[in-house]
């Protein structure tokens, strides 16, 4: 008999409704691997009875011959940055814990009204600041990939939206929600050997995820194969009146769209995503890609994008600037933590409260940003990092009219051991070279596997798409998704 747990979103839809197996059989296997996964950390919260209320109901709408919802029979993780009604929401800080929201977010929303029932709330880097998910209050997520040869070293799952990766890619859910500000869904997809898709901004509603950067935050979804990213993308899109900057577009049918045939497609290759020095394996898989692009139709051009080498410093200066603004609100008054400590007065509270509830990486981001938006450097670095955040779109613009879509890698290695990198916040940074700009111009942009490296782990590739033009990506994507045939997994040792 088939492990459920090995079914992807389509797998177990289907099959729920063709009568094969029971949605509170699925909900149940999944239950029972996140339980025995607890050395992953991938969960803050598991919320089994949560997946199973929904199992049921399921299991009583098919019985009695009601539509189905298109996630009906289909548990999931949820990352913990979107607000959950009734279930702790921390964002992976102290300054959270405890938090119970009385509403729910507009993405979880529309999840669980098509059906999907709720694992638990996945672990992240503190407040989405990180690109290993070492940031966590909670503890690091542990990646469930080992290194081929008998090196044993606990290796990173990619940040933010670690817990997430780590948990589709051992099979403890078979999709999870992500965000994605400068590459936290798309990173962490490459790390552990599975797909995910940061949509245009504005695409899915932000309303009732804890913000860390406004301009560039952005829901998207995470799973095993790309026809699966489509489905739940479906579901999660479309306007929101309680998002100032949601998108008022009818959602297209992306899954009913899903074609490998790229004949009459251009793909671009920037120059400038093949600096020296790059991973010769990333580039040999680079080139693969190409390959396979070509063999589904699609003609192959070089392009430039001349500013990208300015992405990194212009993403970490408008980044933290806006996390500073966003993060003022926790300052003990009205919610999460507060520290009162003796005779303390109000400045003495805030100071305590956003000390203790803060990690160091928080703080770290918090200063810099409130340095740029400083009155005596404001114009020196946050208004000249939004002059070239415009030269970086119009970069895009230009490339665009050349071509249909780019191909680049993802990250510049695979993953790397937890710890490597943590004290040395600039080579943390460099994760984000591949994934910063299209952020920054607010394109789709998605990870999908590509194969192994010599080491034995994923490395991915990323399809970045004009404006509104998911299918496009979602469609290349496939393409090298049938070509690439990765079915690695990996081994169980947790």
């Amino acid at each position: 008999m088939t492990n459920l747990t090995d079914l992807t979103v389509a797998e177990i839809r289907d099959g729920f409704r063709a009568g094969d197996f029971s949605a509170r059989e699925v909900a149940q296997g999944f239950n029972a691997n996140v339980a025995a996964a607890k050395a992953l950390n991938a969960f803050i919260v598991e919320t089994p009875e949560k997946a199973l209320e929904a199992a049921d109901a399921a299991d009583k709408a098919k019985a009695a011959g009601e539509t189905l919802g298109a996630l009906s029979g289909v548990p999931i993780g949820m990352k913990d940055l979107f607000c959950t009604n009734g279930v702790q929401t921390t964002a992976a800080s102290h300054m959270l814990e405890g938090f119970v929201p009385t509403y729910e977010s507009t993405v979880s929303g529309k999840l669980w009204t098509a059906g999907a029932g709720m694992l638990g709330k996945l672990n992240l880097d503190q407040f989405a600041m990180g690109s290993s998910n070492e940031t966590s209050y909670y503890g690091k997520v542990i990646s469930p990939w080992r290194r081929a040869g008998g090196d044993n070293a606990a290796l990173a799952p990619g940040g933010s939206s670690g817990g997430s990766s780590s948990a589709i890619s051992a099979r403890l859910c078979p999709a999870a929600t992500g965000t994605d500000t400068g590459g936290s869904i798309r990173q962490p997809a490459a790390f552990t050997g599975i797909s995910g898709i940061k949509p245009t901004y504005g695409r899915c509603s932000r309303w009732g995820i804890v913000a860390f950067a406004s301009s560039l935050d952005q829901a998207g979804p995470m799973a095993r194969t790309v026809r699966d990213n489509a489905i739940l993308l479906e579901v999660m899109a479309g306007f929101d009146p309680k998002d100032s900057t949601s998108l008022d577009l009818e959602v297209p049918r992306w899954e009913a769209g899903l074609s490998s045939d790229l004949r009459g497609k251009t793909v671009g290759i920037p120059k400038e995503y093949r600096p020296d020095g790059l991973n010769a394996e990333i580039s040999a898989m680079w080139d693969r890609g190409i390959a396979w692009l070509k063999d589904a139709g699609a003609e192959v051009v070089e392009v430039s994008l001349p500013h990208t080498k300015y992405a990194l410093p212009t993403y970490y200066i408008i980044a933290p600037a806006e996390a500073s603004s966003n993060l003022a609100r926790y300052d003990g008054v009205r919610y999460g933590q507060r520290d009162l400590p003796d005779g303390a007065g109000l400045q003495d509270m805030y100071a305590a409260t956003r000390a203790a509830g803060f990690g160091p990486e928080v703080k770290r981001r918090i200063m810099i940003g409130t340095y740029v938006l400083s009155a005596g450097f404001y114009d020196a670095y946050y208004t000249q990092a939004q002059k070239v955040r415009a030269l970086i779109a119009r970069d895009f613009e230009l490339a665009f009219e050349k071509c249909d879509i780019l191909l680049t890698p993802t990250a510049p290695s695979a993953a790397f051991a937890l710890g490597e990198k943590q004290a040395d916040p600039l080579a943390m940074y460099l994760n984000d070279v591949f994934t910063v700009p299209a952020s920054l111009a607010g394109l789709p942009a998605m990870a999908v596997p590509g194969g192994l490296d010599s080491a034995g782990l994923p490395i991915g590739l990323q399809i970045i798409g004009k404006a509104l033009d998911e299918q496009t990506v979602l469609n290349a994507s496939l393409a090298i998704e049938e070509r690439s045939g990765f079915a690695a997994r990996p081994d169980k040792w947790w």
